[in-house]
């Protein structure tokens, strides 16, 4: 799975300490989704990989993949 990466890396910074200080933990799964929820409602956007969970036609969830890298 590829990583994804902030096209505003400054306003990255500001929701990760926001959520920094919201937080007694940090990093954990709650404080970074709320870093990001926080940094895409200021207007950021990410670059790579699409790493959101898809459901699944069963009723399950996959994780879906990118195109695969071809040697």
């Amino acid at each position: 799975m590829g990583k994804s990466k902030p096209n505003n890396p400054s306003l990255w910074s500001r929701a990760k300490a926001a959520a920094r200080k919201k937080f007694k933990v940090y990093p954990s799964a709650y404080a970074n989704a709320w870093a990001s929820k926080w940094y895409k409602s200021k207007g950021g956007t990410w670059r790579g990989a699409d790493n959101r969970v898809k459901k699944s036609m069963k009723g399950g969830f996959t994780m879906e993949k990118g195109p695969a890298k071809l040697d």
